[in-house]
């Protein structure tokens, strides 16, 4: 990605027009989608119609803190690329590759709330790619008829089940601590 050091004095009040903050920011970047990392790693998070982008961003921001992983969200999932899922990002956006949901590589392993296999007892391959849905409606049967495997992690006794952001943490972290 190609970094501009050259910059525009604009008006705060433009800025205070255009943001999306409570307190508008004194310096904005502008950028491409097209200009986003592209290069797939072997570990990545498909999203299956996750609509809310606080969720969307904390998976990226995850993907990059536990990575190297890339985010293939499916179409109905938030825009990765948009205000809120960039501000969860905390930045990650530009370190983590985006990928097509139905194009993303890697044994699917679908996270499912019940009726998996422990996240504990999964065997990992190569190249691994955790699947996880809407926090409402979790995974069709028709992306889980694509999946090689089931995992669920493990709660308390009486706790339904996580949110999504945090269910792509973990299973991230399970993965990455048994590889280091």
């Amino acid at each position: 990605m190609e970094l501009l050091v050259a910059g525009e004095n604009v008006e705060p009040a433009l800025l205070a027009e255009i943001s999306t903050l409570g307190h508008p920011p004194r310096v904005i970047g502008v950028f491409r989608r097209s200009d986003l990392p592209r290069e797939l790693p072997d570990v990545g998070l498909a999203l299956w119609h996750v609509g809310d982008p606080g969720n969307v961003g904390t998976l990226i921001r995850s993907a990059d803190a536990f990575g190297p992983a890339f985010v293939a969200p499916s179409a109905g999932s938030a825009d990765p690329s948009g205000p809120k899922a960039l501000r969860a990002s905390a930045g990650s956006l530009f370190r983590v590759p985006l990928a097509d949901f139905d194009r993303a590589p890697g044994e699917r392993i679908a996270l499912v709330a019940s009726g998996g296999r422990s996240l504990a007892e999964i065997e990992f391959g190569p190249a691994s790619l955790f699947v996880l849905g809407s926090e409402r409606e979790g995974l069709p049967e028709e992306v889980l008829a694509h999946c090689e495997q089931k995992a669920t992690i493990q709660l308390q006794v009486g706790v339904e089940s996580l949110n999504v952001a945090m269910a792509g943490t973990i299973a991230l972290y399970e993965l990455r601590r048994r590889r280091t």
